[in-house]
């Protein structure tokens, strides 16, 4: 009886700090980046109407507090919202600031967190007039919020992002644009996370500009993860279950007011169906203790 007593006892202590880290700990918060892919019918059985509940469910698996999602159309937003009441959805299209074009659409959950404020603004040379920058394809955007933690009553700002996937000089210049606002925009010196499609491998002069983090301040989660990086290396996928990229184009980065926990790229699928042509990033952080 006491050997059982003494097992059980054990058992208990041993599970408790991983139920503690998942159920109690208010520090704890996860992030997800997730480029869900426009409604193209050109797609054909890769349209939305044949993925959208695969990405909600991914979605709804994972269960981040904070989500980044790219080349959301009007309409896909309306989806979204109703598959996913528990989410907040801040920001505007890009072609002309209100319901035209991709959102990059910032959503975090009602229930941990609290509207402070937000905002859009455009990777350009006219950051608050629609329009291209550079040498970008298309109009590029910012959403960003200032939320406060309900559990941990910590004020944070998030920013999501996707970069143009042509222009090279409009990536690098993007993202000097985005330094110069995490410096001295809204809130400047709360804890932050960026994320988004940069369409940016680490070799990418716009990537690096974030990476070199004495002038950035902001560390790239996989880099940062205290444990492995968990998933293949590359986040684009092409509807190709089998194409392995070599390197990560979907990126979360953090300020040092963040611990990064974990680091999942999600390579989830139905048979070989895959919800988007990216995969998901996925990061656990916590708040660096005062």
């Amino acid at each position: 009886m006491t050997r059982r007593l003494i097992s059980a006892l054990l058992a208990v202590l041993l599970a408790t700090p991983a139920a503690a880290a998942r159920d109690d700990d208010r520090t704890a918060l996860r992030a997800m980046t997730y480029n869900i892919r426009l409604d193209l019918a050109s797609d054909g059985a890769n349209s939305w109407a044949y993925r959208q509940q695969m990405v909600g469910a991914v979605i709804r698996h994972e269960a981040p507090d904070l989500l980044g999602l790219q080349e959301v159309l009007h309409a896909q937003k309306r989806d979204l919202e109703l598959a996913l009441p528990e989410y907040q959805l801040v920001g505007v299209a890009r072609d002309d600031g209100r319901e035209k074009g991709e959102y990059s659409s910032l959503a975090f959950r009602r229930e941990r967190f609290k509207l402070i404020d937000s905002g859009t603004f455009w990777l350009s040379e006219t950051p608050d007039v629609p329009g291209k920058g550079w040498d970008a394809a298309f109009p590029r955007i910012a959403t960003w919020a200032v939320l406060r933690d309900r559990k941990s009553r910590q004020s944070i700002r998030v920013i999501n992002t996707h970069f143009d996937h042509i222009g090279l000089v409009a990536r690098q210049q993007s993202a000097a644009q985005l330094l110069r606002w995490i410096n001295v925009g809204a809130a400047a010196k709360l804890p932050t996370i960026l994320m988004g499609d940069l369409n940016s491998t680490p070799d990418d002069p716009g990537y690096k500009l974030f990476a070199e983090t004495q002038t950035s301040g902001l560390r790239d989660a996989r880099l940062a993860s205290r444990t492995p990086a968990y998933g293949p290396p590359g986040t684009f996928n092409a509807f190709k279950f089998d194409r392995d990229a070599p390197a990560p184009i979907d990126h979360v980065f953090v300020s040092g007011g963040f611990s990064v926990e974990s680091y999942s790229v999600v390579t989830q699928h139905w048979g070989g169906r895959l919800p988007s042509d990216h995969y998901p990033v996925v990061v656990d952080v916590t708040f660096n203790r005062k």
